[in-house]
């Protein structure tokens, strides 16, 4: 159970309830440092340890309609597992309650971006995640934005430093944006009315400070600065997660992860 959140009801998830917490544990194209399966766990650990209150929003975690969904439980057949994890946040979305998705590997985010059908995809990441495949696989964690692409209209990919040439072209196109960790304290995004879908890739942050994530990146975003961005967007979010943590660090990648979930919950409630 996520820290300050109640049980939510399997058979009608979101009923009741302003957020749904969801665990994805997938762990199958993870191209480095496997573990990703254990991220659910590590977040719901470590955020045992945080106040419930939030001075800059005035509010209490428990006091916000969160409950958790539990784990979906993950399989090898990634198409039917994303489409089984589709048909969950899409019944969460029914209830007009916001899903937050906890991986997993960065693969989860497809299923739930095809659920919410968004206006913008915002993902923070240190990879762009634009190639139609990796070694085959079409729907390995470094294909998620091309994915994205296929439902939204616009992707910025916050914090990106790494890619292969062809998704370096591919980003150059009009439908997406690249903002590297050098602008990253100069955006200040303008959605206007568009629903966004807000991924964080926890390899977004600098390996110094979440060394536990499957391809760590270094000259990454700092805390700061993702929590920065994680404000920005969330006040326009239709949809939230928090990816690649695994279980090969002393607590670092899931506290920051923890604590941004935590940020997007507060923001957007208090300002959405």
């Amino acid at each position: 159970m996520f820290p300050g959140a109640s049980t939510a009801d399997e058979s009608n998830p979101g009923a009741d309830a302003d957020y749904v917490v969801v665990g994805a544990p997938l762990d199958v194209s993870t191209s480095f440092q496997p573990g990703t399966r254990f991220g659910p766990g590590e977040l719901r650990t470590y955020a045992a340890t945080f106040e419930d209150y939030h001075h800059r929003t005035g509010t209490h975690f428990s006091a916000l309609s969160v409950t958790d969904y539990g784990d979906v439980r993950a399989w090898n057949d990634v198409p039917a597992y994303l489409e089984y994890l589709n048909g969950v946040v899409t019944d969460i979305s029914w209830n007009d309650a916001t899903p937050l998705l906890v991986g997993g590997e960065h693969t989860v985010t497809v299923a739930a971006v095809r659920a919410l059908n968004p206006d913008v995809f915002v993902a923070l990441d240190a990879h762009l995640d634009l190639r139609a495949a990796l070694d085959g696989d079409p729907l390995s964690h470094s294909t998620v934005t091309r994915h994205a692409l296929d439902v939204a209209d616009e992707a910025i990919v916050v914090g990106a430093r790494a890619g292969s040439e062809e998704e370096w072209e591919r980003a150059a196109d009009s439908d997406v944006t690249v903002i590297e960790p050098s602008a990253v304290a100069d955006w200040t995004p303008a959605f206007g009315d568009a629903d966004v879908y807000l991924s964080v890739d926890i390899d977004a942050a600098d390996p110094g400070y979440a060394p536990g994530t499957g391809t760590p990146e270094p000259f990454g975003m700092s805390p700061r600065e993702l929590r920065a961005a994680v404000r920005a967007v969330a006040p326009h979010a239709v949809g939230f997660d928090v990816v690649e943590v695994n279980d090969r660090d002393d607590g670092q990648a899931p506290t920051l992860g923890a604590k941004l979930l935590r940020e997007f919950v507060h923001t957007h409630h208090a300002d959405g």
